[in-house]
């Protein structure tokens, strides 16, 4: 497929550049799909959903917390290793770190900025000095491998914490503020370590939580760190030759309990975020891999840990997810795609040219689509 068959116009007003005054108060816009010749799009509000529901079905959330990602340091004399050399600055350096995902204790995959004059062996400071990282090795994607070593008592997490900023996207055209902090991050955020949210479930209060329960559905968890692939472009015009960069996942035994057993009683399995259709779908495969090395049966879907590299377009076979609630993504890119093998491409732009006719906010502090 041609990359040119997921564009669309989107004016640049409706790109959101704040969230909703309150985290329940985006527009939802409804694709029926049942009939798949008959599609049906409903306007209505996202503190409409649990109404929307039909009261049966599995709801799987995506739980990983955001970390504030970007540090801003400065290039370090690299004559000597030691604490007292590391923190003496060029004066000249500035340098910019986007985390991408914890390899090792205290050492990261990271972007960095200028990236030509940040190879093995150097050293950069952040703060007044109290972090140093070292460049130990450059990588695919023009990703860097980061050693990370606190110069006083707190520890590496501790400074990336205090002096990082949220890592809002580049669409977002200014600078993060505190309130960013709380609002791009979900009220079920508990597992550090994505560098991006996943923004279907920023909509979420305890109030929908709890209503959603007292509907009759279920709800349960599973973590995918959000990392750089989900946004890395796509560079090749034709789509089967991009290649999505890796995203950790963990998905506990509990789920996949609760999945088997909606799936077994034929109740609709639910995917708060595109995060969660990655998750599920990479563990899905990953079963039948192990069932066919094994030579058994395939069960469902594996628990444990994982790494997500799927790179879903139309024609790819979903196994698990049965209805998704996802925010508008951007044109030619890997979301778009994954919506688009979900529920048609022609469906999907349609339901976009919609969007934006009627005024819908986009990305990821903007309005979202429930798919069913």
């Amino acid at each position: 497929m041609r990359l040119e068959d997921f564009d669309y116009h989107l004016p640049a007003s409706q790109i959101a550049q704040y969230p909703a005054e309150r985290r329940d108060g985006a527009r939802l816009l409804l694709v029926d799909r049942k009939p798949p010749d008959q599609v049906r799009f409903t306007d209505t509000l996202f503190s409409k959903l649990p109404s929307l529901l039909r009261g049966d079905e599995l709801l799987v959330f995506n739980n990983a917390r955001v970390i504030p990602a970007r540090l801003f340091g400065r290039r370090a004399k690299a004559t000597s290793a030691t604490s007292a050399t590391l923190r003496q600055p060029e004066p000249s350096g500035e340098v910019e770190v986007f985390l991408s995902r914890e390899i090792a204790a205290d050492t990261w995959e990271a972007l960095v900025k200028p990236g030509k004059k940040l190879q093995p062996g150097a050293r950069i400071l952040f703060g007044e000095g109290q972090l140093a990282g070292k460049i130990i090795s450059r990588e695919d994607f023009g990703m860097r491998h980061i050693e990370f070593q606190s110069l006083d008592a707190r520890t590496v997490t501790q400074h990336i914490e205090a002096l990082g900023h949220v890592p809002l996207p580049p669409y977002i055209n200014r600078a993060d503020e505190n309130s960013d902090r709380e609002r791009y991050q979900t009220v079920f955020a508990k597992r550090p370590g994505a560098v991006a949210a996943p923004t279907a479930g920023l909509h979420f209060t305890p109030e929908i939580l709890q209503a959603i329960r007292e509907r009759g559905a279920e709800i349960c968890e599973l973590t995918l760190h959000v990392g750089l692939g989900t946004f890395q472009p796509i560079r090749s015009e034709a789509l089967e030759e991009h290649t999505m960069h890796a995203e950790s996942y963990e998905i506990p035994e509990e789920t996949t309990s609760r999945i088997c057993a909606a799936r077994a009683a034929g109740r609709p399995i639910v995917a708060v975020g595109t995060t969660v259709v990655r998750a599920l779908e990479a563990a899905a495969l990953q079963a039948m891999k192990l069932a066919s090395d094994r030579a058994k049966a395939a069960p469902l879907i594996s628990a444990g840990n994982g790494e997500a590299t799927l790179f879903m377009y139309p024609g790819f076979t979903f196994r698990l997810v049965d209805a998704l609630l996802t925010n508008f993504h951007l044109p030619r890119s890997t979301l778009l795609a994954l919506v688009s093998a979900f529920a048609g491409r022609e469906q999907i732009l349609e339901a976009y040219r919609h969007a934006v006719l009627g005024g819908y906010r986009f990305y990821s502090y903007g309005d979202c689509m429930l798919l069913r």
